[in-house]
């Protein structure tokens, strides 16, 4: 099956405070790439699964905490283009009725909890050749997808955007922020929101991502718009998610409405030159809202 999907649409902005500080806002719906795989977890797998596809490997392994969009785009991924997969689940026991790993399951992926000292190892080069000898034929993807292979597919993701004079992202694990760094033309500045605290530690895990990132200084990662941490928000940043519906842009409360919650208080602050257009990427992760409607959180 050819690993392809349509590229998403651009949506522009209209809105009061854009018109009064003239700035031109579209956002890139990468949310709308396809119903289940969206966002950035798309364009991040896009390229490990065709690894895997070229390679007839048929065993995908990856990481991710109970909630993770990661989990819930893999899982979808492997049933879609026949893959089997297992994911490690941060946790002592996996809640059965959560909706994300509920819907993992209904994709036949296995889930492993792991406790949080084990999970920890996830990264370490001992640990990983310990799961490869033990699932033979097998990739493993790191947490939230972002390596070598992510970032090609996010270049792709810059290509279409050469019309912008600004990029802006949610930052996660810096795979979508160090793809837009390659793909975008050097003239476009490219801003990284940080979703979690004390991220300044992603700028050296750029370095190593981005070859670019070292050579020109048209990026920033922005780490004061972090909301308290990594999942945490208030109830000001999920009113502004709730208003934007009026603008037709469904948005979650840890990843692109963040983003899109510190973009405005940017221009509310006079951040952007009049007259500047800005492309803003919608980087999917609406199936998390069931998950934060089950904890009873919004």
């Amino acid at each position: 099956m050819n690993i392809v999907l349509p590229e998403s649409p651009l949506q522009k902005i209209t809105h009061p405070l854009l018109s009064h500080h003239n700035i031109s806002l579209t956002v890139k719906r990468d949310d709308l790439l396809h119903p289940i795989i969206s966002g950035n977890k798309w364009r991040k797998l896009k390229y490990n699964l065709i690894h895997a596809q070229q390679n007839k490997i048929n065993h995908l392994i990856s990481f991710g905490g109970p909630f993770s969009n990661h989990i819930h785009a893999l899982a979808a991924a492997g049933r879609i283009f026949g893959f089997k997969t297992s994911a490690y689940i941060r946790g002592p026991e996996l809640d059965n009725q959560n909706p994300t790993l509920r819907f993992a399951k209904s994709c036949d992926m296995r889930l492993i909890a792991v406790d949080r000292i084990t999970y920890r190892q996830k990264d370490d080069l001992g640990y990983l050749a310990s799961l490869s000898a033990k699932h033979p034929n097998c990739l493993i993807i790191p947490e939230g997808g972002t390596n070598s292979a992510a970032i090609l597919g996010v270049i792709e993701l810059a290509q279409t955007l050469h019309q912008a004079d600004v990029l802006v992202t949610p930052v996660g694990s810096a795979g979508t922020l160090a793809g837009l760094i390659e793909g975008a033309h050097t003239e476009q500045k490219i801003i990284g929101i940080a979703v979690l605290k004390q991220a300044e530690y992603l700028i050296e895990k750029m370095n190593q991502l981005s070859p670019k990132s070292n050579q020109y200084n048209n990026w920033q990662l922005m780490t004061q718009f972090h909301g308290g941490g990594y999942g945490k928000f208030n109830r000001e940043l999920w009113h502004f998610c709730q208003s934007m519906q009026a603008y037709h842009l469904p948005l979650e409360p840890i990843y692109s409405g963040k983003m899109f919650f510190a973009l405005f208080e940017l221009i509310k602050q006079g951040y952007f030159q009049s007259g500047t257009k800005i492309s803003a990427i919608h980087t999917g992760g609406l199936q998390g809202i069931a998950g934060l409607k089950y904890c009873g959180r919004i």
